[in-house]
């Protein structure tokens, strides 16, 4: 388990403002670039700042539901499976993607279900294999032998 981390309630609430922090950030610089290069001549700053003004808040709640809803159900398999594991992440993406797509009826939950857990997994597997990759650099050398050509020609004492 990693004590590291608040406990799930909390872990909600800081997932859900990071989300939406990196949501606004992100935002403003996309929509900003956006409205820059969409504007005449004359009004590129202004329409800069109008874009992100209009659009940035709106990605940031975006990824803010996005992120609680994740979090909400990461903590809950956590507690339904007693588990700390790459599955949890997954099977939250799973349910997560299908929460965002319910509006859309039951195939596109059913897909959007399906392409957020494959997501999911998909990061998992190469945060692990990135992990067993760095772990090598890592491992304990022994001292080097003493070469032959040290010991031809030296006098034992």
């Amino acid at each position: 388990m990693d004590h590291s981390r608040d406990p799930c309630p909390y872990v909600i609430i800081n997932d859900f403002g990071g989300a939406f922090s990196m949501g606004c950030i992100g935002g403003a610089v996309w929509h900003g670039v956006k409205g820059f290069r969409n504007s005449p001549m004359g009004e590129r700053r202004i329409g800069a700042i109008t874009a992100i003004k209009a659009r940035a808040p709106v990605l940031g709640g975006n990824f803010g539901v996005w992120g609680g809803l994740f979090s909400t159900f990461d903590c809950a398999v956590k507690g339904i499976r007693q588990k700390e594991d790459p599955w949890n992440a997954i099977i939250a993406g799973f349910f997560t993607g299908g929460a965002l797509a319910m509006r859309g009826g039951w195939a596109a939950a059913r897909n959007g279900a399906i392409s957020c857990g494959i997501l999911l997994a998909v990061i998992e597997g190469a945060g692990i294999g990135l992990s067993r990759v760095m772990a090598g650099n890592n491992k304990p050398q022994s001292p080097p032998l003493p070469s032959e050509s040290s010991t031809v020609g030296a006098v034992p004492a």
